[in-house]
């Protein structure tokens, strides 16, 4: 019994098809890895690159903030200015305004401690006391009674007279407000 001639590549041909098979899928297996690690690796970078140059621009200019360039020379003249800077701090007393929803039935009023360090500040203030006061109590005078009863009703007074104030004054004056009085009647 002879095997026929053509039978004996054809064996070699099936044996040599899984060998071939096996190197492919082994490569394979990083080939199908690699986006993850690229999604991996690229998505931290990504984020803090959106969160730099695009939302933290868009809060600040919401809120009217202007950013200042953080330089070696702003740096040693923030430290050197320190111990000299003196902060101001301006009084104004009893704003008086209707609470909103309540038909005149119920009032606020604030008494507010302003401050800011810069050498023109007082005057500034002085100068736009008129303006700085009507703003201060038509932002007052939007609040219904559940807006000043919530937790963060204080925060959210103080930051929106923060933005009106600087917005007034032209530029970053005012640095903090307090509420020295506070009374809802």
């Amino acid at each position: 019994m002879a095997e026929k001639p053509d039978s004996a590549p054809a064996k070699e041909k099936e044996e040599a098809a899984p060998a071939a098979a096996a190197p492919a899928s082994s490569s394979g297996g990083f080939k199908a890895w690699l986006p993850l690690i690229i999604v991996i690796v690229l998505m931290p970078a990504l984020a803090y690159a959106m969160t730099t140059f695009v939302l933290l621009p868009r809060l600040q200019k919401g809120l009217g903030i202007t950013p200042t360039p953080v330089t070696k020379e702003a740096t040693a003249k923030a430290k050197k200015d320190d111990p000299t800077a003196k902060r101001e701090t301006v009084v104004m007393n009893k704003l008086l305004v209707n609470v909103a929803g309540t038909m005149g039935a119920r009032y606020l009023l604030v008494s507010l401690s302003v401050a800011g360090s810069d050498s023109t500040f007082k005057d500034k203030m002085q100068e736009h006391d008129a303006a700085l006061r009507d703003m201060a109590q038509g932002a007052l005078a939007t609040k219904t009674l559940a807006d000043l009863e919530k937790p963060g009703a204080r925060n959210m007074i103080r930051t929106e007279l923060i933005t009106g104030f600087n917005s007034i004054l032209g530029g970053s004056l005012v640095e903090e407000i307090y509420l020295t009085e506070f009374a809802i009647q």
